[in-house]
């Protein structure tokens, strides 16, 4: 059956239940439609016809087939509804009497007067949704976005359930707008907005107009004999009373749909004042300011649109599984990075967007990404809700850049010096440190690795996207049911029991410390025996006694003291992404080893199987593992070692 657009339940939900006749209203009026197509327009008379008629699948068809005058005449003078009591009272009888005419030779007066007792329900008023009388004052309310959707998808011919679908949909946009004008809308006059963007969509949206067979199909669910359908007699009956409960069951459900958005943009205000989020103006006209107490910007989306060319795909610098990164450039001149969050209203979207911007705001550090600021549109009805970080740019981009710069046939970077490979890892491991020990509470990232570090204008490393980052309740390891990061680099016991501390992220920038010297992906698909981890890799050459062969060939060491010094970071790097907590060194006690202030220790042999306790503790730590944790054993063969 085609997606109809519930014109005929609509007026019939607005008309039902006056006790006023069709002669009551006053007759001397002159109609204003023209009437004459009712005759010959093929409509299927069935759900009028025999002694007696289900009224209200009666009502519904001729409420369609009325539809089709009310939007030409909008289509010819720019006007909805009718002028007058008594024009609506001629234009029923007009109606009464071209349905009493062959072919379809039905009791009209009868049938117009049961289904239409107040004809002055047709009269325009300005009353009747947000003072909209005319086109042009439609299209002022609904705004020229809405109705360009609303012009492209039901303007072709809707024949097809898809097409047809699309249009509905583009009209569900259209009227939230009519809706959003109206001061305490109530359910009916929701109705009424919906009332005038279906006579819209028929009357000037549709490009052929609509007496387009199509069109009072589609836009109008006017039920036809032919020749879209070829319904028999004996199965009409059946189709229209299915018509009706589906048409009752979509009509609800965008109300429900309206309704939701109004609640969840009431919700959004509440959450934007908590986090001292003024709600973006009409336009979004709101001239940037200062967060209280932080330092960070609110940015109105009017100014990060102009920056950016309105997200120009020129300026389109990176995109990831949460977002996609523009470059901008702001009114003062300021060169920044704008990351647009993808499905924002996905579970845990505005946590981690509010997670965030409450942790960068405060943090101020060498080697972290600065966030200039952040902006929220909630109420854009095309997009829905839209989520923006505005951090400082980064010109060199990400470190994934520079890694594997020509291991997939993209980039062409030059490889990383050894100077500059030192000094990017030394940055990370500074970064970290600031979070773990240079405030309180801690903050752990949770997702520690190339592509959330960025390198500035002289190749220095700022760890970025705190979006998945936690802090500490003091003196506690952290247990989550949530676990959240890259795989690969997550610490095992994080990633198979949530057990989150400070040397989670040790483990993450293990790896990426092995992934900087090798220039290897963290797991590596080409391997004839299979899929290989890093730490595996390196650890098997470390233990094998050739911790030199771990890093790139690019780096040519020969037996320079340079290449001690690499070595050292290899196996730091080893140690870092222990498999047992216990073994792992803090991030401060990293950055001594790694400058050489601190001994190294003996890597250890082959792991002990994952039940072991000594994979769960921690000299000093208060957490102990629990028994649900102790088993099964996993082989020490297995990749995550």
């Amino acid at each position: 059956m085609p997606a109809r657009w519930l014109l005929p339940l609509l007026l019939a939900l607005l008309l039902a239940g006056s006790p006023e006749g069709v002669a009551g209203a006053g007759g001397n009026g002159t109609c204003p439609l023209d009437l004459s197509y009712v005759p010959s327009f093929p409509w299927d008379p069935t759900p009028c016809a025999g002694s007696a008629p289900n009224i209200t699948a009666c009502r519904q068809t001729l409420l369609s087939l009325l539809g089709i005058g009310l939007a030409g005449r909008l289509r010819a003078t720019g006007q909805f509804r009718l002028p007058s009591a008594g024009a609506a009272a001629a234009c029923l009888a007009g109606l009464a009497d071209g349905i009493s005419a062959p072919p379809a030779s039905l009791p009209g007066a009868s049938l117009v007067r049961s289904c239409f007792p107040s004809p002055a329900d047709f009269v325009s008023t300005p009353s009747y949704c947000a003072g909209v009388t005319t086109a042009a004052e439609y299209r002022a309310v609904v705004g020229n976005d809405s109705v360009a959707g609303l012009d492209a998808a039901c303007g072709p011919e809707l024949a097809s359930l898809p097409v047809c679908y699309r249009c509905l949909t583009a009209g569900i946009v259209a009227t939230s707008h009519l809706i959003a004008a109206v001061a305490n809308a109530t359910a009916e006059s929701q109705r009424n907005c919906f009332y005038l963007t279906v006579i819209y969509a028929a009357g000037i949206s549709s490009v052929e107009g609509p007496t387009a067979l199509s069109t009072a199909n589609c836009t109008l669910g006017l039920g036809l004999a032919a020749p879209l359908t070829h319904p028999s007699k004996s199965n009409s009956t059946t189709i229209y009373a299915t018509t009706i409960p589906i048409a009752i069951i979509l009509l609800l459900s965008a109300i429900a749909f309206i309704l939701w958005r109004k609640r969840r943009h009431a919700n959004a205000k509440k959450k934007n004042r908590d986090l001292n989020i003024p709600e973006e103006g009409s336009g979004g006209q709101r001239r940037p300011h200062l967060r209280p107490n932080t330092g960070s910007i609110l940015f109105s989306i009017a100014e990060l649109s102009k920056g950016t060319d309105g997200f120009a795909d020129k300026n389109l610098i990176g995109r990831g599984g949460f977002g996609v990164v523009y470059r901008g450039v702001l009114a003062d001149g300021s060169v920044v990075a704008v990351k647009k969050v993808l499905n924002p209203e996905m579970e845990g979207g505005d946590e981690e967007f509010t997670n965030e911007v409450e942790i960068i705001s405060h943090l101020r550090h060498r080697n972290l990404v600065p966030l200039r600021g952040c902006c929220i549109v909630d109420d854009d009805i095309e997009e829905g809700k839209q989520m923006f970080f505005v951090y400082d740019f980064m010109p060199n981009g990400s470190l994934e850049e520079f890694i594997f710069r020509d291991k997939e046939g993209g980039s062409q970077r030059p490889a990383l010096t050894w100077a500059q490979r030192r000094t990017i890892i030394m940055d990370v491991a500074k970064g970290l440190e600031y979070l773990h020990y240079g405030v309180k509470p801690a903050i752990y990232h949770r997702d520690i690795k190339a592509t959330n570090i960025l390198l500035d204008n002289e190749m220095r490393a700022r760890v970025a996207d705190f979006g998945l980052a936690r802090r500490t309740r003091e003196g506690q390891s952290h247990l989550t049911t949530r676990v959240a990061g890259t795989h690969g680099y997550l610490a095992p016991e994080y990633a198979l029991y949530g057990q989150l501390t400070e040397k989670s992220d040790v483990y993450s920038f293990g790896v990426l410390v092995l992934e900087i010297l090798s220039a290897r992906h963290v797991l590596d698909m080409s391997a004839q025996a299979g899929p290989v981890l890093i730490t595996d890799w390196a650890w098997t050459l470390v233990k094998a006694g050739q911790s030199r062969d771990v890093l790139d060939e690019a780096l040519s060491t020969g037996e320079s003291p340079r290449g001690e010094v690499m070595e050292r970071f290899v196996l730091v790097g080893i140690l870092c992404a222990h498999v047992m907590v216990a073994l792992r060194p803090t991030i401060t006690e990293a950055v001594k080893m790694l400058e050489g202030d601190m001994d190294i220790p003996e890597i250890p042999d082959r792991p002990l199987p994952y039940g072991h306790s000594l994979m769960f503790s921690e000299a000093g730590s208060n957490f102990s593992a629990s028994p649900a944790i102790s088993g099964p054993l996993i082989d020490n063969g297995d990749m995550l070692r």
